[in-house]
C-alpha cells in the first residue's frame, strides 16, 4: 500500500512547501508528485479548482494551499485551541499570502525597470512592515507567531494537556518566507531575532528537518 497523501504540485516549492512541511513535522507518508509546466494543461480539468496544490486522500480531493494547511493542522495538534487563536492563525496566513503573491509575482514581470521598482517597495515596504509586526508577536508569545505555551514534540503533547506546541502559522511562515531570499536578494529575516530564533527551531524539528535535506531541486533556484 502507497502513502494515504498525494500532493500535487509544480516542481517547486511555492504554496505547496507549507503543506509539506505539515506533513513531514508529523511524519505522514505522502507522495510528492510534481508536475512539468507542459503537462499542467492536460491536468487542470482534474483539479477542484483548476490550479494547484491539490491534496488527494482516501479517494477526495481538495485544494487551496491554506484550506488544506489548516485541515491537516487539525488532525497533527497544530491548529489553535479554540476559535480565537484560529482565528489569529489565519490572519497571520492570510498576511503572509497578501506579501508572497507580491514576491512571487515578480517572476512575471519582464520590464526590468518596473522589477526593481516593484522589488524596491517590497523589501523598503512591504516586508519590513509584514516582519516587524510578526517579530512583535513572536516576542510577546515565547518566540512563536500565536499561542506561545510551550512546545512538546508530538509524542509528549498528551502528558501536557495545559501546554500547546508551535502552530501551522509557524511553519507558514518558515516555509514560505524561507524560500524567498532568491527572488528578493535578500536574507528576508536577518532584522528579526525572534523571527531568526524560530527559524531555527521549525528546521530543527526532525521531521522537517529530513524533508529539507531529501526535497528535491527547485525549479526556480540555482541550488537546493
Amino acid at each position: 500500500m502507497g502513502p494515504s497523501y498525494k500532493l500535487t504540485y509544480f516542481p517547486a516549492r511555492g504554496w505547496a512547501e507549507p503543506i509539506r512541511f505539515i506533513l513531514s513535522y508529523a511524519n505522514l507518508d505522502f507522495e510528492d508528485t510534481r508536475v512539468p509546466f507542459d503537462e499542467w494543461p492536460a491536468l487542470k480539468d482534474q483539479t477542484p479548482f483548476g490550479f494547484l496544490p491539490m491534496l488527494e486522500h482516501e479517494g477526495k480531493k481538495s485544494a487551496q494551499s491554506a484550506a488544506i494547511c489548516r485541515y491537516l493542522a487539525k488532525k497533527v495538534n497544530l491548529a489553535g485551541k479554540d476559535d480565537w487563536e484560529d482565528l489569529e492563525i489565519d490572519a497571520v496566513v492570510d498576511s503572509i499570502k497578501d506579501v508572497g503573491w507580491k514576491i512571487r509575482a515578480l517572476r512575471q514581470e519582464s520590464d526590468e525597470a518596473k522589477r526593481k521598482e516593484k522589488l524596491e517597495v517590497i523589501l523598503k515596504e512591504m516586508l519590513p512592515d509584514l516582519l516587524g509586526r510578526l517579530e512583535t508577536f513572536a516576542q510577546k508569545n515565547n518566540g512563536y507567531l500565536v499561542a506561545g505555551r510551550v512546545w512538546f514534540t508530538p509524542q509528549k503533547i498528551e502528558f501536557c494537556d495545559d501546554f500547546f506546541q508551535l502552530t501551522w502559522a509557524d511553519l507558514f511562515l518558515i516555509s514560505v518566507l524561507t524560500g524567498v531570499d532568491h527572488f528578493v536578494g535578500a536574507d528576508v529575516f536577518k532584522n528579526y531575532p525572534n523571527l531568526l530564533n524560530l527559524q531555527k527551531k521549525v528546521l530543527e524539528i526532525p521531521g522537517i528537518k529530513k524533508w529539507v535535506e531529501k526535497r528535491p531541486k527547485d525549479i526556480f533556484r540555482p541550488t537546493k
